[in-house]
């Protein structure tokens, strides 16, 4: 009995590798520019985050990350400056692992996520700056307030997901902005008021 329990979690274990390994063999991703394909993209929401850090009274640099983002894509990689980016992120969603501290992030002190649920960033200039690198600046809504901001982008991959068949882009972003001009201004400057932004946006092709 023993060495049939053994024999068959070895089995398991074995197509469960082959199918990883097959999956990992399957991955079609290109960081090739000229792979990205032109059309309308929508948020892939479950591998699509915004990370913040700001420093904690000079201790550490304390992060957390939004998820749950919906919006759209518009991109022509022959005509970067055509291309739009809009997206919407529900503030509920913050998280920093400490669930004391979630909630706290929540209230009226800081993003009052019941008056202001959603924070938004609206593209109106896209200006290439490399191959697969751009500066994208745009209005960010976050806590009722509205202002430039502009993110420098990379191209990380695109190609045909393995697992849902869907034709798939991914780029990373990175940004600053100071809090306070959103009027979220609890404890500064002992809590930093600049804060980095590090995106990871996944888009899905519609059409």
């Amino acid at each position: 009995m023993i060495k049939r329990r053994f024999a068959t979690s070895a089995l398991m274990a074995a197509v469960l590798f082959g199918a990883v390994s097959q999956a990992s063999a399957q991955q079609v991703a290109s960081p090739d520019p000229s792979a990205v394909k032109a059309g309308t993209y929508k948020v892939e929401p479950y591998h699509t985050q915004v990370g913040f850090t700001l420093s904690h009274m000079g201790f550490s640099n304390f992060s957390g990350f939004f998820t749950g983002a919906s919006g759209s894509l518009t991109i022509d990689p022959a005509h970067l400056t055509a291309s739009s980016l809009d997206v919407t992120i529900p503030v509920q969603s913050v998280d920093t692992t400490v669930p004391k501290l979630d909630a706290e992030l929540k209230s009226a002190q800081w993003f009052d996520a019941d008056k202001f649920p959603n924070a938004t960033f609206r593209s109106t200039r896209i200006v290439q700056t490399g191959a697969g690198t751009a500066n994208i600046t745009g209005d960010l809504t976050l806590h009722g307030v509205t202002r430039p901001v502009t993110l420098r982008a990379r191209l990380i991959g695109s190609g045909t997901n393995p697992l849902d068949k869907m034709f798939t882009v991914g780029f990373e972003a990175t940004g600053t902005i100071v809090r306070s001009q959103f009027g979220v201004k609890q404890y500064v400057p002992l809590v930093g008021d600049d804060v980095t932004l590090t995106i990871a946006g996944a888009f899905e092709l519609q059409q």
